[in-house]
C-alpha cells in the first residue's frame, strides 16, 4: 500500500479506505521516523478523527508529541488540545462509570489480611528450589562428562552454577533491552514526555522515587494500542519501566497513575529483578532438557545417561513454571497494595484493570493477528490478555458498575476459578479488584462495582453445589480412566468363571468405551429445549463449568475468526448487544473438515447476523461449542463436537463385546 493512496483517500473523504491504506503503509515502514511515516500518522489521526474514533487520534497523538520533529510536535500539540476539548474518554464513551472519592493523599498503610500470600516466602522459596534445580542438573551433566574424578566434576558444577546464575542475573536486563528494541519498537523517553500524557504519574513517579530512594526508573513506551504494563531489571536504580501507548488511550489519568504506582511497587519490593531471576532459571532448566534429549555420543551409558538428565532437567521445567507462575500472582497483590497505599485511590486501580480488559479485547477485535506485545509480556504484565474476554466484554456493555460485578462471581466462588488460576501468571481479576475494595473499606471509600453486594451474593452461593459440581466435573474428566480401570476390575472377577486373558483386554476397552459415552453425554447434554440467552447472562452465572455444556440460543454478529492469525481457522467470534465470545465448530470430517470449512465457508459468513445454539462454557475465558448456525440468508451450519466421541466410545463397546464373545463361546 502506497502513502499516496492513503491521502489521496483522505483528501477524497474516504476516511475508512485511509485507515486501512495507511495503517498498511506504517505496519511495512522500516523507519518510524521517517518524512512518510510521520505523514502517514498525521493522515491517521485525521481519519479517525473524522470517523469518530476520537480515543484513537488521541493516543496517536500522544505519540507524535513527543517526535523529534520540531513542526509535527507543534502540529501534535494544537490537535491534541483540539481533541481534548471535545474529547470524552474511550472508557466513558461506551461506558459512564461514576467514580467513586479518594482519599486527599497517599501514603497510609493497609492490610492485607492474608490476600495473595507472603511475597518473601514466596520469593525465598520460589528463587532456592530454582536455583537447586539448575544446580543439580549442571552438577549431574559436568559429574557424567567427568565421571573418572567426580569432585573435579562438584567443583565444576559449583562454580558452573553460581557464575551462570550471576551472569544471568545482571546481564538479563540487558538482553531484555535488545529484546524490546527488537520486537517491539520501544522508545525511551524522560518523566517530561509521561507528564505530557499523564500528569498525576508523572507526580507518583517522582513522590515514589524520592520516598524510597530509588533512581528513577528508565522509561519507555511501545507505539502499540493493547494496553499493559511491565517492569524489569536486575537491581532497583537500573529497573526499567514501560508501558503502551494504548494505556493513555483507555485509560483516564488517575488510572494511569495507579498503573504505573503499581509498577513502581514491583521495584521498591525488588520482586521484578527476583522474577527476571526466575524466569531466566526456568529457561535455563529448559535448555538443558534440549540439551540432553539432542546430546549424541558413542558410549551407550553416557547417552543414557543424558536422555536420563534430559527427563529430570523436563520434571524440574514443569515444576519450576508453576513456582514462577504462583511467584508471579503473590507478587501483583503487593503491587496492587502499593499502588493503594501510595495513591490513595485504590478503586481507580480497579477500573484501571477493567478498562485493560476492555482495551485488550478492543485491539484483539481490530487486529488480524494476536498482539506480539500482549502475548510475549504475559508474565511480566499488569494484566493476564487470556483473563481479557470476560471482564472485557462486560465492560463494554455495562451502563451502571453494578453491571460488572456479577462476572466476578465465577473468579471469586467458582473452585474452577482457583484451579485455572494455578496456569495463569496473575490473580483472577475478580479477586484482585475484590482485595482492592477491602482496601477502599479500610480507607473509609465507597466501593466500586458494587463489590460489597458481590461478595455478600457470592457467600450465600450453595457451597455445596459449587464443591459438589467440581468433583462430578473432576471424575468426569477422568471418566474414561476410571472407566479402564473399572474393566480390569470386572476382568479379574470374570476371570474366576471364564479364565480367559483375552477379559484383561476386552474388559478395559468396553470400560473405555463406556467411559467416553458417560463423558459425551453430560459435556454436550439434550439441546432440544436451549434457552434463549445473551452473553453476560451467560457469563454471570458462578456455577457455570469448563467441562459440563448449559445449552443456550444466542443471536449476534459474527466479527471474525477465532483462531487469530490463521487465515483458515474453523472458530468464529460472535458479538451480541451485551458481549462477545468464541464459537467452536467441529466438523464431522475431523480436522481435515474443519481446515475445508475454514478455508471455503467462513470468509462468507463473517459480518453476518446469526442465530446460534450450543453449549456454553466457562473458564478463564468463556466459549461455545456450536451445535448449530443459521445466517439471515439461510445458510445453515451444523457442528458435531460429539459426534467422534459417540463413534468412538460405541465401536470400543462393540469390539470389546464383539471379541469377548467370539473367544468365550
Amino acid at each position: 500500500m502506497s502513502l499516496k493512496a492513503g491521502l489521496d483517500a483522505l483528501k477524497q473523504g474516504q476516511y475508512q479506505q485511509a485507515v486501512e491504506v495507511l495503517e498498511q503503509f506504517c505496519l511495512s515502514c522500516s523507519d518510524s521516523r521517517s518524512k512518510e511515516y510521520l505523514q502517514a500518522q498525521i493522515g491517521l489521526v485525521k481519519a479517525y478523527h473524522r470517523l469518530g474514533q476520537t480515543p484513537r487520534a488521541h493516543g496517536l497523538c500522544h505519540q507524535l508529541v513527543i517526535s523529534e520533529q520540531p513542526t509535527v510536535r507543534d502540529w501534535a500539540e494544537q490537535t491534541l488540545q483540539s481533541l481534548t476539548a471535545s474529547q470524552t474518554p474511550a472508557s466513558q464513551q461506551s461506558n459512564p462509570i461514576k467514580k467513586a472519592r479518594r482519599v486527599a493523599q497517599g501514603g497510609v498503610k493497609l492490610a492485607m489480611g492474608g490476600i495473595g500470600g507472603n511475597l518473601t516466602i514466596a520469593s525465598v522459596v520460589t528463587i532456592t528450589l530454582l536455583f537447586g534445580m539448575v544446580f543439580a542438573l549442571s552438577l549431574g551433566i559436568v559429574l557424567i562428562q567427568d565421571s573418572n574424578n567426580p569432585m573435579l566434576g562438584l567443583g565444576i558444577a559449583i562454580v558452573f552454577s553460581v557464575l551462570f546464575n550471576v551472569a544471568a542475573f545482571f546481564l538479563s536486563p540487558f538482553l531484555m533491552d535488545l529484546t524490546q528494541r527488537w520486537l517491539y519498537h520501544t522508545r525511551w523517553v524522560s518523566l517530561a514526555d509521561v507528564e505530557r500524557q499523564s500528569p498525576e504519574a508523572a507526580k507518583v513517579i517522582q513522590r515514589v522515587c524520592q520516598e524510597k530512594k530509588i533512581r528513577q526508573p528508565r522509561l519507555g513506551i511501545i507505539d502499540d494500542q493493547n494496553p499493559t504494563a511491565f517492569t524489569y531489571g536486575s537491581l532497583p536504580d537500573s529497573a526499567r519501566l514501560v508501558v503502551s501507548q494504548g494505556l493513555f488511550t483507555y485509560l483516564d489519568d488517575d488510572e494511569i497513575a495507579t498503573v504505573y504506582a503499581h509498577e513502581l511497587g514491583h521495584i521498591v519490593h525488588w520482586d521484578f529483578a527476583v522474577m527476571t531471576l526466575a524466569s531466566t532459571l526456568v529457561q535455563i532448566t529448559y535448555l538443558i532438557y534440549v540439551f540432553g534429549r539432542r546430546i549424541s555420543v558413542g558410549d551407550k551409558r553416557i547417552r543414557n545417561a543424558f536422555q536420563t538428565a534430559a527427563a529430570v532437567a523436563y520434571v524440574f521445567y514443569i515444576i519450576g513454571t508453576y513456582l514462577l507462575l504462583y511467584l508471579s500472582r503473590t507478587r501483583e497483590y503487593f503491587a496492587d497494595r502499593f499502588a493503594a497505599e501510595t495513591t490513595g485511590n485504590p478503586n481507580a486501580l480497579s477500573r484501571a484493570l477493567v478498562k485493560i480488559a476492555y482495551g485488550i479485547l478492543e485491539e484483539g477485535e481490530k487486529l488480524k493477528e494476536p498482539s506480539r506485545l500482549i502475548e510475549g509480556t504475559r508474565a511480566l504484565g499488569i494484566y493476564d490478555y487470556k483473563a481479557a474476554a470476560s471482564t472485557g466484554t462486560a465492560y463494554r456493555i455495562a451502563s451502571e458498575p453494578q453491571k460488572i460485578g456479577p462476572v466476578f462471581l465465577w473468579d471469586m466462588f467458582n473452585p474452577w476459578g482457583w484451579w485455572m488460576e494455578l496456569n495463569s501468571t496473575h490473580p483472577l481479576t475478580g479477586k484482585r479488584v475484590r482485595a482492592l475494595s477491602t482496601y477502599a473499606e479500610q480507607l473509609g471509600l465507597d466501593i466500586e462495582f458494587d463489590m460489597g453486594r458481590i461478595v455478600g451474593e457470592g457467600r450465600s452461593l450453595s457451597k455445596s453445589k459449587l464443591y459438589k459440581n467440581f468433583a462430578l466435573d473432576i471424575l468426569l474428566y477422568l471418566a474414561e480412566t476410571i472407566g479402564i480401570f473399572a474393566g480390569i476390575a470386572i476382568g479379574f472377577v470374570l476371570f474366576a468363571s471364564y479364565p480367559h486373558s483375552i477379559l484383561f483386554l476386552t474388559c478395559p476397552i468396553i470400560g473405555f468405551g463406556l467411559g467416553v459415552l458417560v463423558k459425551a453425554f453430560v459435556m454436550f447434554p439434550d439441546f432440544s429445549r436451549a434457552p434463549e440467552s445473551d452473553i453476560l447472562t451467560l457469563m454471570s452465572d458462578p456455577y457455570a463449568s469448563p467441562l459440563r455444556g448449559q445449552p443456550a440460543k444466542l443471536q449476534g454478529k459474527l466479527i471474525g475468526r477465532g483462531n487469530s492469525g490463521y487465515k483458515f481457522g474453523s472458530d468464529l467470534k460472535l458479538q451480541d448487544p451485551t458481549g462477545m465470545l468464541y464459537l467452536h465448530y467441529a466438523s464431522r470430517f475431523g480436522p481435515i473438515g474443519n481446515f475445508l470449512f475454514g478455508m471455503k465457508r467462513v470468509k462468507s459468513l463473517i459480518g453476518g447476523n446469526v442465530g446460534t445454539v450450543g453449549w456454553f462454557r466457562r473458564g478463564v475465558a468463556p466459549w461455545m461449542d456450536l451445535i448449530q448456525l443459521k445466517s439471515e440468508s439461510g445458510t445453515i451450519v451444523n457442528s458435531y463436537h460429539r459426534f467422534w466421541s459417540l463413534v468412538l466410545g460405541s465401536g470400543a463397546i462393540i469390539i470389546g463385546v464383539v471379541i469377548t464373545v467370539y473367544l468365550l463361546r
